[in-house]
């Protein structure tokens, strides 16, 4: 009885000592109004769905990815940068990683649940794309947290809400915060710098071939193309009345009617084959030729920035570049690409506009020539 008693004090001090890691959870209200009770920062952890794992390098978590999509083990378009995602061209020990299932939120609950080292958490952008996270969950034992990604527009709150949270969880809530102030920012510069702008001083401008779920052609554009909304510019195609934050086509009659000042290129579509090319399209097709802003070469090119859903630094450097084109005289102490490496490396840890303009020939944020 005595030696009984005597070890009940050391037993009580180790079991006081187990409380804290045994507590260590948390429960968080995820975007599909779900309670999940998660590990507390967790070490191990997957991204699933379009732009997680870029939302993970932003907070600064990355080294805790135990597992990729395989939207990072794709092979490149001949003659292409490996990714025009700053993220992933930072973080080339991404394509190393396992595969734990298909790009755009289509995961393989067989491939998680083997995984070695075991992921704790999996952090689903866009839940409802693949697997329900309470299936995912019934499949690997694993608790899912379901995000939505948002914009820097009109969702800009929920890209903000989502970083919060996201960073909560991985405890990382003061990087979140100066995310949120960055990106708020440079938002508020933008503005400070053209909010001022007379109307009639405001040159029309157009931009094609915008990316969305891969490469197109010049008729390809955004009503609500954000380097626009940032700088106040005279978007022709955008229109009241329709939805502004989706890309969509355009018609060649609509285009000569409208008839811009200053045309912008998404370089993303020198990746499409030759015929649906923007550049080949303004030199081969008569009536886009005939366009004012290309017999006079008013032509600029700006880095892709939908690849797998938003880059948000490309965003922000093209509003710079979008700026300095507009408003030469309001952003004449810019340099474009020093601004985007100045953007990259605060976000995801290096300065890749070079390697991103190295795989479109050097024609980002230049002047361009239908054709070449």
């Amino acid at each position: 009885m005595k030696r009984f008693l005597s070890v009940l004090p050391i037993f009580a001090a180790l079991c006081l000592f187990a409380l804290p890691a045994a507590a260590a959870q948390m429960t968080v209200t995820d975007s599909l109004g779900r309670s999940v009770t998660i590990p507390a920062s967790p070490e191990r952890i997957i991204g699933s769905g379009s732009g997680a794992l870029r939302l993970i390098t932003y907070l600064q978590a990355r080294d805790r990815v135990v597992a990729v999509d395989s939207a990072e083990q794709r092979v490149p378009a001949l003659g292409v940068l490996v990714s025009t995602r700053p993220y992933s061209i930072a973080n080339p020990q991404f394509q190393d990683l396992p595969v734990f299932g298909e790009f755009r939120g289509h995961d393989n609950p067989e491939l998680i649940a083997g995984l070695d080292p075991r992921p704790q958490v999996i952090l689903k952008v866009s839940p409802l794309a693949g697997p329900h996270p309470d299936q995912l969950t019934e499949k690997t034992g694993i608790p899912v947290v379901g995000f939505e990604y948002g914009n820097l527009s009109d969702k800009k709150e929920e890209f903000y809400g989502t970083l919060r949270l996201m960073g909560a969880i991985l405890g990382k809530e003061e990087r979140a915060e100066a995310l949120v102030a960055f990106f708020e920012g440079h938002l508020a510069e933008l503005a400070r710098r053209t909010a001022d702008i007379p109307e009639d001083k405001r040159p029309s401008c157009y931009i094609g071939g915008v990316a969305s779920r891969g490469a197109h052609g010049f008729t390809s554009t955004e009503p609500g193309y954000p380097p626009f909304l940032y700088t106040s510019a005279r978007n022709v195609a955008d229109i009241k009345g329709e939805k502004a934050s989706a890309v969509t086509q355009v018609s060649k009659e609509k285009l000569l009617e409208w008839n811009p000042d200053i045309i912008f290129v998404d370089i993303s579509t020198a990746t499409a084959k030759d015929e649906a090319s923007a550049l080949n399209q303004l030199a081969s097709d008569p009536a886009l030729a005939s366009l004012t802003a290309v017999k006079e070469g008013k032509i600029w090119s700006v880095l892709p920035y939908n690849s797998y859903t938003i880059n948000y630094g490309s965003v922000l450097a093209n509003g710079y570049f979008v700026g300095k084109v507009l408003y030469p005289d309001r952003f004449e102490d810019v340099d474009p690409a020093a601004k985007a490496d100045e953007i990259y490396t605060f976000l995801v840890g290096k300065p890749v506009f070079a390697e991103m303009n190295e795989g479109f020939s050097g024609k980002v944020f230049a002047p361009l020539t239908p054709g070449k």
